[in-house]
């Protein structure tokens, strides 16, 4: 994520210590980590980046979470932190952020911890018909842990890409004042709009799931349609900072491959949609609804970089 904003610079004496005791704090954490019954299994994958395995009531299953810890967490055990998520799209997983952008690098030097749940392999973290939760999971189960394990403070934003632009606005839609902020990068904000059903039920379908095992029908189960909609529940959204961005995907992607643009475009009357009750609703929001685009991580690395202050400020964090 090149284009992500610099970084302020740290303090010779914090670095210094921070660097000095990390590899002691974390081993005590590990070691913390893996000895209890609440969590599972921590894996290391580098000075401040982890694996934690959750063991989930809601999901009936133990699902990974992974995490990227302040530069100074173990110098600091007295302190707490905010928590920013960070939500995957579909046919992806919880390793796609650090894959995809310098997430670790950017967040260096910042006093917060970054979270990246599972979300299953559709990548949309809803309440299943008669199955898995992933909204419980991740807004319930992986903050307490983060607060009983890891010092998580009550202060959260999310931000998302794709399916996971659709799981930041419901989440914060459906629970009111769980976080302080919400960002969606070509997110699915409009889940009954003409046309998303049918991608909704085409990324379930891809995953060799029965189409009515999310939500059920999408006309025969409106209800649970309309309640599962960030649309329908944007009034729920009312004192969150809020930012939304869309490509209009005309002549938009990268690399020569029109599907991104194409599918980008499909979005298009979705975001607007949401963009408009939000105004009637008279809820602030920064809105980018742009022209081309793609469904692609080119364009959601932007955009965050682009939505940074905003998360920023809600995390009480420098920009």
């Amino acid at each position: 994520m090149p284009d992500l904003p610099p970084k302020p610079a740290a303090g010779v004496s914090r670095r210094t210590v921070a660097r000095a005791t990390a590899a002691a704090g974390l081993a005590v954490l590990f070691g913390a980590a893996s000895g209890t019954a609440r969590a599972g299994a921590a894996t290391r994958l580098g000075p401040r980046t982890l694996d934690v395995s959750v063991p989930s009531a809601a999901l009936g299953r133990s699902a990974p979470v992974r995490l990227i810890l302040p530069s100074d967490f173990g110098a600091r055990p007295e302190r707490t932190y905010p928590v920013l998520y960070l939500l995957h799209g579909a046919h992806d997983d919880y390793t796609s952020w650090t894959r995809e952008t310098d997430i670790e690098a950017f967040t260096e030097g910042r006093d917060l911890i970054v979270a990246m749940p599972d979300a299953g392999p559709t990548g949309i973290p809803s309440v299943w018909r008669g199955g898995p939760d992933y909204e419980t999971f991740q807004v319930k189960e992986v903050p307490a842990l983060l607060a009983r394990e890891y010092r998580a403070s009550g202060v959260r934003a999310v931000a998302g890409v794709s399916t996971g632009g659709y799981g930041a606005m419901a989440h914060a839609a459906r629970h009111p004042g769980a976080f302080k902020a919400a960002a969606s990068f070509s997110g699915i904000l409009d889940t009954t709009a003409p046309g998303v059903p049918a991608i909704m039920d085409a990324i379930v379908a891809r995953e060799n799931l029965p189409a009515a095992s999310l939500w059920g029908h999408p006309l025969l189960n409106l209800l649970t349609w309309r309640d599962f909609n960030p649309r329908a529940r944007a009034a729920g959204l009312r004192g969150t900072a809020l930012y939304v961005s869309q490509g209009s995907g005309v002549g938009g992607g990268s690399g020569g491959d029109p599907l991104p643009g194409v599918l980008e475009s499909a979005l298009w009357p979705s975001a607007q949609g949401f963009a408009g009750t939000l105004a009637r609703l008279g809820i602030r929001a920064t809105t980018h609804l742009y022209s081309g685009g793609g469904h692609d991580w080119p364009y959601w690395k932007r955009e965050f970089t682009a939505s940074w202050p905003m998360l920023a400020h809600a995390l009480g964090v420098p920009e």
